[in-house]
C-alpha cells in the first residue's frame, strides 16, 4: 500500500453511485493514502457498505451528509474537514468509475511540484463517450477560456483534478453558488481569477454502460440551464475584473 501523505488526500464525493463505488474506492486506495469519501445523502445502500470498508481500513475515511446537497457542497464539506486536519491539497474524483485511479500518483506528484497551481485533468475520450456530451463541453470550455482571457484551462468540466484547499475554500465561502453541477467549471474559472494557475494533464475518461455499473445523474435540460446561468454570472464577473485580467496578461 502507498505511504501516508500528510498534505494531499483523495476526495470522492458520492451520491447514489451504485456498487461501482466500491471498486472506485479500492482502486483509489491502491494508489493513495488517505482516501476520503463524502456520501452526499445517498439512498442506494452504499453508505453502509462504505462505512464497513472504512472500519477495516485506516486509510479510508467516510463522511456522511444526511441529505443530498450537491457535488460542490459535498466537496466543500470535505475541504473544511481537510483544512482542520492540516491537508493542503485534495484530488477530487468521481465515485462512478469514470476517472483513472491509476493516474492519482502522477497528478499528486505534479501538485507537489507546483503547489500553487490547480492540476486539471484533460479528458481523453474513447468510443464510449456520447457525442452530444463531447460537443457540449467544447462550448463550456470556450466560455471558460474567454472568462479568464485564455489563461490556459484545458478542460473546464472534467472533475479529475487536484485543488489547493485554502484558495478553493475561500472562493466557495465567498458566494452561494458552485454547490451542484456548476461546481467544476465555476471552481476553475474563479481560481484563475484569484491568480491560481492551471496545469493540464491528459487523463482518459470512461463512460460505463448500465450493464457495466454505470450511473449518471446528468440531466440535459436542468444541468444545461444551470450551466447557462453560471456563465451569465461569470461573464458579469469577467467584465468587472477585465482590467485586472488584462494587466496580468500584459505583465
Amino acid at each position: 500500500m502507498p505511504a501516508i501523505s500528510k498534505s494531499h488526500l483523495v476526495l470522492i464525493p458520492s451520491y447514489n453511485p451504485g456498487t461501482k463505488v466500491y471498486d472506485t474506492v479500492r482502486e483509489a486506495r491502491a494508489q493513495w493514502n488517505p482516501v476520503w469519501v463524502v456520501v452526499d445523502g445517498s439512498s442506494d445502500g452504499t453508505t453502509a457498505g462504505l462505512l464497513s470498508m472504512s472500519a477495516q481500513d485506516d486509510g479510508l475515511k467516510v463522511l456522511v451528509l444526511p441529505e443530498n446537497c450537491g457535488k460542490g457542497a459535498a466537496v466543500l464539506h470535505g475541504l473544511d474537514e481537510a483544512a482542520k486536519q492540516g491537508y493542503t491539497h485534495v484530488l477530487c474524483m468521481d465515485s462512478d468509475g469514470q476517472h483513472p485511479a491509476n493516474l492519482i500518483p502522477e497528478f499528486m506528484d505534479c501538485s507537489q511540484r507546483t503547489p500553487a497551481a490547480v492540476i486539471l485533468g484533460v479528458p481523453v475520450f474513447d468510443a464510449s463517450a456520447p457525442a452530444l456530451r463531447v460537443r457540449g463541453r467544447k462550448i463550456s470550455n470556450w466560455w471558460a477560456n474567454l472568462e479568464t482571457l485564455w489563461v490556459g484551462i484545458g478542460d473546464s468540466l472534467y472533475g479529475f483534478r487536484v485543488y489547493p484547499v485554502e484558495p478553493l475554500r475561500q472562493v466557495m465561502r465567498g458566494q452561494r453558488w458552485m454547490r451542484r453541477f456548476d461546481f467544476d467549471p465555476e471552481a476553475v474559472v474563479r481560481l484563475c481569477w484569484r491568480g491560481v494557475p492551471p496545469v493540464n494533464l491528459p487523463a482518459p475518461v470512461k463512460y460505463l454502460r448500465a450493464d457495466e455499473g454505470g450511473v449518471s445523474h446528468f440531466n440535459y435540460l436542468r444541468d444545461n440551464v444551470l450551466l447557462t446561468w453560471m456563465h451569465i454570472r461569470l461573464m458579469i464577473g469577467f467584465v468587472l475584473r477585465l482590467p485586472l485580467l488584462v494587466f496580468r496578461k500584459l505583465v
